[in-house]
């Protein structure tokens, strides 16, 4: 059971789903994936499920499910109304508390995800092969898989040095990447996702080869100098940050007068697959 196929069991109904821009996540209504999960003939039957189930969880001590969102979205009178709305991780959860054999599938490939992290965690080099067999499967060529991979190793060279210096994963990784990513392609990671008709989908994993290799030059730089300068401050980091995203700019610049091709493209996975093929 892999997640698209477990996806495939909303596809009888319609889940209404609202993307939010800020925190860049999907939201699902919890009464439509109730409804489908429990065969509920209606939202007011699958409003009372999710009612009693709250309850439960709550009971449970799971606070983070219970308590969450609304939004508003379209009911079946056609009006506008709010209803609770999940992230992807609080869906998952509520489907694991749910006895209802369509659940199961979804239990089944969450148990094997569970597994493979955890031998993952206990055999790095399985998450290699792991993610090569992932990418092959989407159709990516290899000479892109090899990018990718030695994308992920330099990426990891750089977030180990940031760790060293008592960074902290989260707000300041995100916003020292920002600033490499601005300082080479002019864009933010934010920008740069919208330029390419991204929402949830990974950065990295929609750059041609180019893109790419520029983002590697630029981190991989920006690693190097923190190497030798020990910054002890966030705004020296940023500034290294800087430093070296220019690096890797003046090599885009150079490329581009040379070729008078743009690196930085509007093409995502879907479009250089099809282009592949």
């Amino acid at each position: 059971m892999t997640q698209e196929t477990a996806i495939k069991l909303f596809e009888a109904k319609q889940v209404r789903t609202a993307w939010n821009e800020d925190t860049e996540e999907w939201y699902f209504s919890v009464v439509d994936v109730v409804g489908v999960l429990t065969d509920q003939t209606n939202q007011q039957g699958a409003r009372n499920y999710w009612k009693v189930l709250k309850h439960r969880i709550s009971q449970e001590g799971n606070q983070t499910v219970t308590n969450c969102n609304q939004l508003k979205m379209p009911a079946e009178d056609g009006k506008m109304r709010l209803t609770d709305v999940a992230t992807t991780e609080q869906i998952f959860r509520i489907i694991q508390s749910i006895p209802s054999p369509k659940a199961e599938p979804f239990k089944q490939w969450l148990a094997q995800i569970a597994k493979e992290r955890i031998d993952q965690l206990q055999d790095p080099e399985l998450s290699i092969e792991q993610a090569m067999t992932d990418y092959r499967r989407l159709g990516y060529s290899e000479s892109w898989i090899n990018q990718r991979l030695k994308s992920i190793e330099i990426r990891k060279d750089l977030t180990d040095e940031w760790k060293r210096h008592g960074l902290q994963e989260g707000v300041q990784f995100a916003s020292l990447t920002d600033i490499i990513y601005k300082s080479w392609s002019g864009k933010t990671a934010k920008e740069y996702k919208q330029f390419k008709g991204l929402k949830k989908e990974n950065l990295r994993d929609n750059m041609t080869n180019k893109e790419l290799v520029i983002n590697m030059l630029a981190e991989l730089s920006t690693k190097e100098i923190s190497e030798v300068s020990n910054p002890e401050t966030i705004a020296e980091h940023e500034d290294i940050a800087r430093r070296g995203g220019n690096i890797a700019r003046d090599a885009r610049l150079k490329l581009e007068a040379e070729t008078g091709k743009k690196v930085v493209s509007a093409l995502n996975a879907k479009n250089i697959l099809s282009i592949e093929k």
